[in-house]
């Protein structure tokens, strides 16, 4: 039986580095998953809030502090964009789906315009609110 020759290839497109170079493509499909865990992660926040609300003034206090603070400013702000950039992911998926905007050129656009959208649109949801 002939010796099979194995060639040396990397196992996943994930493994950035020598094997792999980042496009904006696969890095804003990935941190739309990112953004999509870390908005259930404010949920958690926002529903801790009411609970706390619901429960007792102490637990209110508690949790209240936390959101209303600096770091809860932060978080919060950060959860923006997260949404945001969620929402435009989602909305890039759509136009995908309708069979429109599918070629390369665009769709790196696409990524690029996905980022700075989220950026402005978290800024006018700071000052708005």
């Amino acid at each position: 039986m002939a010796e099979v020759k194995r060639v040396e290839r990397p196992l996943s497109p994930f493994m950035i580095g020598p094997y792999y170079r980042p496009q904006m493509t696969s890095i804003s499909s990935i941190l739309v998953r990112i953004t999509g865990i870390a908005t259930l992660g404010t949920v958690f926040l926002v529903v801790a809030w009411l609970l706390a609300a619901a429960t007792s003034e102490r637990a209110f206090e508690c949790v209240n502090w936390l959101l209303t603070s600096v770091i809860g400013d932060i978080v919060m702000t950060l959860a923006a964009w997260a949404v945001w950039y969620h929402v435009l992911g989602r909305l890039r998926h759509l136009i995908w789906d309708l069979g429109y905007s599918v070629n390369i050129p665009f769709n790196e656009a696409m990524g690029k315009v996905m980022f700075i959208g989220a950026t402005v649109l978290t800024l006018i949801t700071v000052l708005v609110v």
